[in-house]
C-alpha cells in the first residue's frame, strides 16, 4: 500500500548551538570534563552538531510518522499513527532562549529506552506539526464515511442499521 507524505518537518538551525552547549554543560558538571568541554565547544562539538543537524529528518504520512537522527548511532524510527497515544510539546527556559521546542512521542507499549529515543528538538512550528500528527492519527482511527461509490454493501448496511436505530429511538420516546 502506498502512503502519501502529508508533511516533512523542517528544523531550526539553532539546534546546532543548543546541542553543543547542552553537551558542554554536562561535561562541565563532571569537573574532570572541563578540558573536554573546551575542546567540545571549540571544534568537535561544532562538527558533530552540524552533521547531526544534517541527518535530522521527520515525515508524517497518512499511516506513519518516520524520523531519523544521529551520526555514529543513527536512530530511524517508524511509528504507526494508530500507536501514538500522545505527542507532548516541551519548552523550557533554555529551549525558549534558542527559540526551540521538543516533541516527545508517547506510544502504546513503549519502554523507558524507546521513550528517550522518541523525541525531536527544533522542529519549526512544532505546535502546528503536533496538531497535524494528532489530526492524522484521529483521521486514521475514525475515518469519515464517504459517499457511497458503486456497490458499497457495508456502507448501505450501516445506513440501514442507523435508520432502524432512529426508528427504535423514536418509538421509545413515544412510549415515555
Amino acid at each position: 500500500m502506498h502512503e502519501t507524505i502529508l508533511h516533512r518537518a523542517t528544523f531550526n538551525t539553532l539546534v546546532r548551538p543548543y546541542l553543543v552547549l547542552y553537551v558542554a554543560f554536562f561535561l562541565v558538571l563532571t569537573i574532570v570534563g572541563i578540558p573536554l568541554a573546551v575542546i567540545w565547544v571549540c571544534g568537535v562539538g561544532q562538527w558533530w552538531a552540524r552533521h547531526y543537524y544534517d541527518k535530522l529528518e521527520c515525515e508524517l504520512s497518512t499511516r506513519t510518522l518516520r524520523f531519523r537522527k544521529g551520526i555514529l548511532f543513527q536512530v530511524e524510527k517508524t511509528i504507526p499513527l494508530e500507536n501514538i497515544q500522545d505527542v507532548t510539546f516541551i519548552e523550557g527556559p533554555i529551549l525558549r532562549y534558542f527559540h526551540l521546542s521538543m516533541l516527545k512521542f508517547e506510544t502504546a507499549g513503549q519502554n523507558a529506552q524507546m521513550a528517550s529515543q522518541m523525541q525531536l528538538v527544533g522542529i519549526i512550528d512544532a505546535h502546528a506539526f503536533r496538531q497535524q500528527i494528532l489530526a492524522a492519527r484521529d483521521q486514521l482511527r475514525h475515518p469519515t464515511l464517504a459517499a457511497p461509490s458503486g456497490d458499497d454493501a457495508q456502507l448501505v448496511a450501516l445506513k440501514h442499521i442507523a435508520s432502524r436505530l432512529d426508528e427504535i429511538a423514536q418509538l421509545l420516546r413515544e412510549r415515555h
